[in-house]
C-alpha cells in the first residue's frame, strides 16, 4: 500500500467505517480528496508504512500536505476551520457553538463507545480477548445514551438549527453504524437519521471511496 504524503488532501480509511465521517465532510466542502482504501485482511493497518502516519494502526488518518492528523472527530474540526468558510461549525463563544460541544463529545463519548465494544468483542479484538458477556452490557449501554439522544434531536432541522454542522455528520454516521448492528433506534433519533443521511454529499463520498476500495480489491 502506497502512504506517502503529497500536497493534496488523502484520507486513509475504508468506505463504512469512521472514514465516512471524514470523506462526507470532504465532499460537503467541495474539497480536492484522494482516498486510500486499507486493506485490513491484508494487514495495510500494521504496515510499517501506514503506522508511521498512526502508530494506533486504527483509522481514519489524513494528509494534507505534510501535515497529519488523526481521530476522526478531531479531523472533522480541522477540516471545517480550515475549509470551511465558516460553514459546519457555529460561531465561537455562542450558545450554538455550546450545544455544538456537548453532541460531540456525547457522542464520542456515548453513543459511539457501546457500539466499539461490541465491535471489539465480536471481531476486532483477538478472539482469546472477546468475551460475549460484553455484548448485552454494550446494548445496554447505547440504549441509553439513544434514549438520552432522543430527548434531544430536534423534530425538524440539524442538532443545531438550520445549517449542518460536523456534529450532525459524527451523529448520523454512528446511528449508521448502530443501524448496521442491528441496534435499537428510538423513533425521533431514526428519523433524524433518514432525514441528514439523503445529503448528496454523503451519497457521493460513499460512490467515491467504495469504487476505489472495490479496484483496490480486485487487484
Amino acid at each position: 500500500m502506497n502512504v506517502e504524503v503529497n500536497t493534496g488532501i488523502i484520507l486513509y480509511g475504508t468506505p463504512r467505517s469512521r472514514a465516512l465521517r471524514v470523506s462526507w465532510l470532504l465532499e460537503e466542502l467541495g474539497a480536492e480528496w484522494e482516498f486510500r482504501f486499507l486493506n485490513f485482511a491484508k494487514g495495510d493497518n500494521r504496515s510499517e508504512a501506514f503506522l508511521s502516519l498512526n502508530p494506533s494502526g486504527k483509522m481514519p488518518v489524513i494528509s494534507d500536505g505534510d501535515f497529519v492528523m488523526t481521530e476522526s472527530a478531531a479531523i472533522l474540526q480541522y477540516l471545517a476551520e480550515k475549509y470551511g468558510k465558516g460553514k459546519f461549525l457555529p460561531e465561537p463563544g455562542s450558545k450554538q457553538a455550546g450545544l455544538h460541544h456537548r453532541w460531540v463529545s456525547f457522542v464520542i463519548c456515548e453513543l459511539e463507545q457501546p457500539l466499539w465494544s461490541m465491535g471489539k468483542h465480536r471481531f476486532a479484538l483477538p478472539e482469546e480477548q472477546r468475551l460475549d458477556a460484553m455484548l448485552p452490557v454494550a446494548k445496554f449501554e447505547f440504549d441509553k445514551a439513544a434514549n438520552i439522544a432522543e430527548l434531544w434531536v430536534p423534530e425538524t432541522g440539524y442538532v443545531c438549527g438550520d445549517e449542518l454542522t460536523i456534529a450532525d455528520i459524527l451523529l448520523t454516521q454512528t446511528l449508521l453504524w448502530a443501524t448496521v448492528f442491528e441496534q435499537t433506534i428510538p423513533p425521533k433519533l431514526a428519523a433524524y437519521r433518514d432525514r441528514v443521511k439523503q445529503r448528496p454529499a454523503m451519497t457521493s463520498a460513499l460512490e467515491k471511496s467504495e469504487k476505489i476500495a472495490k479496484a483496490a480489491q480486485e487487484e
